[in-house]
């Protein structure tokens, strides 16, 4: 293959590294393969001062992107796999998957801090992360924040902000590993699904065997588990939702929360064969349905 490939990706600092380390991985087997990463600001970047449930969710970080696959402007698009809606469309498959950064959450504190000041709020960018942290800290106080990764910290380092609740795969792609405070465990935190994923999105039709070696088998697995949980919580809750798996061999354990309502928290665990991870992520939100 002599042609260059396009690659589609958001503007950040953040976005921008992650297209690179889907470039990286892939000239690990075809390394004659050039790249060009053309960048976009999707509606979800331009909108700072709302929260994402307020103006559509996460999917607004990927609309611009799958235009330009539309229009043959670039030939893939890289997503974080959190951000795409649990329905994949037909016309714009998800073709290639990432091996799993750090899956979890992290308190990230103001530079140069080792303790957490109370007395400000807590800078979150998710219900779900809210709820949990709240659950954990009900005495403490938090506040949504918008903006990338680099954003965010400097809010926090100017003082808006005591801590904040970002992923941990961000920071660990910037190469910001110091900044973290500490890891929430799935136990304290579950994540979102699909989270430290990243998606490559392709065009039907395309031939896109040249990523065939860059595609991780154990992503698509949990994916296929926590994703299912989402989609068959869909129809029955739209508050927020969390879902975690991890494999052990030939076993899978998935972790779920759903919150219905204003405080009505379920969290579940399901453990089965990986060849069943869409059936244990459907029987784990049911579950959880039965509880309200």
């Amino acid at each position: 293959m002599n042609k260059k490939i396009r690659i589609g990706s958001r503007g950040s600092a953040l976005a921008v590294r992650q297209a690179e380390i889907v470039v990286e991985g892939v000239k690990e087997s075809n390394p004659a393969i050039e790249f060009e990463i053309v960048t976009f600001t999707t509606t979800g970047d331009r909108i700072q001062d709302k929260s994402l449930d307020d103006i559509g969710g996460k999917g607004l970080f990927i609309k611009e992107l799958e235009q330009a696959l539309l229009n043959g402007d670039i030939d893939i698009a890289i997503h974080s796999y959190k951000d795409m809606p649990h329905e994949e469309r037909a016309d714009l498959p998800i073709v290639a998957l990432s091996k799993r950064e750090s899956p979890f959450d992290v308190l990230v504190l103001p530079d140069g801090n080792a303790d957490l000041d109370g007395s400000k709020p807590v800078g979150s960018s998710s219900r779900r992360r809210t709820i949990q942290f709240n659950m954990l800290h009900p005495n403490i106080t938090t506040k949504p924040i918008r903006g990338n990764v680099l954003t965010r910290l400097s809010k926090l380092d100017n003082g808006e902000y005591s801590a904040l609740i970002i992923a941990q795969a961000g920071l660990n792609r910037l190469s910001l590993q110091n900044r973290i405070s500490h890891v929430f465990t799935a136990d304290e935190m579950i994540p979102s699904a699909s989270q430290g994923i990243l998606a490559v999105q392709g065009r039907q039709g395309e031939d896109y065997t040249y990523l065939s070696q860059f595609h991780n088998r154990e992503s698509e697995i949990v994916s296929r588990a926590e994703r299912q949980y989402l989609k068959t919580l869909n129809g029955g809750c739209s508050s927020p939702v969390a879902a975690y798996a991890r494999l052990y061999g030939n076993e899978i354990l998935l972790m779920g929360m759903y919150v219905c309502g204003t405080d009505n928290v379920e969290i579940g665990k399901i453990s089965g064969d990986v060849d069943k991870a869409e059936f244990l992520g459907e029987t784990l939100a049911k579950q959880l349905l039965k509880r309200e």
